[in-house]
């Protein structure tokens, strides 16, 4: 089939891959223009039209899908499918341009964690599995028809870095597999339940500020679902303190919530509303990304402390 991709993140570049090297035809890429990043105000590229670009695609940089001329090349590809993996909500009239749809590839076994952050709110919740779906887009958010889906374990030591890894490389098997199945009318397109529907909305900047009074278990799913990036936050001596890497114990210190229960050579925990965080790696305000044990070599730390 004929196929135009849209995409921006990483998480999409394995699909770009896998889809070039399949039997389909990707006529263009679909994605954002660069954009200013660092102090220097640099154009930045979105990963997929790195990729895109290395493949020698042609891309379409489409700040507005309702102008006149996105809308005009889109149809002037004469595409049978658009293949979505986390791009946009597309309009309408997009959705109408090819002859067979628009098919998205989502992080999460719909109708569960719909929504633009599926992978982050399944470590957050304290999840076991998750999984990828592929569906008919439609006009209303994540709700087409599912094409197919496929389970994955999400591990204890998943942060929202190594999940999203994982599943992007599944998650562009998938995707062929259903463009394949699609094409030869083998699958049969299933609606989703209303009834088991849960949301997985964007990570408001407020959600990543570390709340010591709720469990310890909690607060290192928050963690996990936060990490590398926005990073789950406190403040330590009117600083910044990004944690990154966490374990956790159930037994209680005699100390406050949000107080440094105890310091070890590399390892420092803090009192929660219910057991005791294990801070394993940390990102100081002004400082790199480094081990706990590297941190706590550079700072003076004490018993008590409280992190708010």
């Amino acid at each position: 089939m004929k196929i135009v991709f849209m995409g921006n993140p990483q998480f999409a570049v394995p699909s770009l891959r896998k889809l070039v090297k399949s039997d389909h035809d990707v006529l263009s890429v679909v994605t954002n223009p660069p954009k200013p990043a660092g102090r220097g105000k640099k154009l930045i590229n979105s990963p997929v039209a790195v990729c895109a670009k290395e493949l020698n695609l042609p891309i379409i940089e489409a700040d507005d899908l309702k102008s006149e001329k996105i809308l005009h090349s889109l149809k002037e590809l004469k595409a049978d499918i658009f293949a979505v993996v986390a791009y946009r909500i597309l309009p309408k009239i997009v959705i109408s341009i090819p002859t067979k749809g628009a098919i998205n590839l989502h992080g999460s076994l719909l109708p569960k964690y719909r929504g633009a952050a599926p992978i982050q709110w399944a470590l957050i919740k304290g999840e076991t599995e998750t999984g990828l779906t592929t569906f008919i887009i439609q006009p209303k958010v994540d709700r087409g028809n599912i094409l197919l889906q496929k389970t994955i374990t999400i591990e204890p030591e998943d942060d929202y870095g190594s999940l999203a890894e994982k599943m992007s490389h599944s998650g562009a098997e998938l995707l062929v597999d259903t463009l394949d199945r699609f094409e030869n009318e083998n699958v049969v397109p299933l609606k989703q339940v209303e009834s088991n529907v849960t949301l997985a909305p964007k990570i408001a900047p407020a959600f990543t500020n570390i709340n010591w009074k709720k469990s310890a278990n909690e607060i290192h799913n928050l963690i996990r679902g936060l990490a590398p990036s926005p990073g789950a936050k406190t403040v330590l001596d009117e600083k910044r303190l990004k944690i990154f890497k966490t374990k956790f114990i159930e037994e209680d210190s005699t100390l406050n919530t949000g107080e440094i229960s105890n310091i070890e050579k590399e390892t420092f925990s803090v009192q929660t509303g219910k057991g005791q965080l294990v801070v394993v790696e940390v990102q100081l305000e002004g400082k790199r990304r480094m081990s706990a044990g590297d941190f706590l070599r550079g700072v003076q730390l004490d018993i008590g402390q409280i992190l708010s």
